[in-house]
C-alpha cells in the first residue's frame, strides 16, 4: 500500500473525512514519526510493531574490484520490529 492508496482509502472508509484532510493527516503522522526517530526515540505501536534508530559501527570494508582498502563511516539505520499480533495475522 501506497502513501496515496492510504489516503484513498481512509478518505473513502470515513465520508465524512474530505480528501484533503486525510492527507493533512497521513502526512502529520508521519512527519511526526520521522520527527521521533531523529530525535533518537523509539516508536511503538502495539499490535502493529515498534521502529528504533539503530548505529551501524564504521568499519573497514574492501573495493571489490580493485581490492583496495576503503574506509565506511557509522550510520544511523531506521529499523522495524514486527509485532506479535502482526506476526501471527500475517503468519495465519
Amino acid at each position: 500500500m501506497t502513501k496515496s492508496e492510504l489516503i484513498a482509502r481512509l478518505a473513502q472508509r470515513y465520508p465524512q473525512l474530505v480528501a484533503k484532510d486525510a492527507e493533512y493527516a497521513v502526512k502529520m503522522i508521519l512527519d511526526a514519526m520521522g520527527q521521533a526517530l531523529l530525535s533518537g526515540n523509539r516508536i511503538e505501536i502495539r499490535g502493529f510493531g515498534s521502529f528504533t534508530v539503530r548505529v551501524r559501527r564504521a568499519k573497514e570494508g574492501r573495493n571489490p574490484k580493485t581490492g583496495e582498502k576503503v574506509s565506511i563511516p557509522e550510520k544511523r539505520i531506521p529499523f522495524f520490529k514486527v509485532g506479535k499480533e502482526l506476526r501471527e495475522l500475517v503468519n495465519r
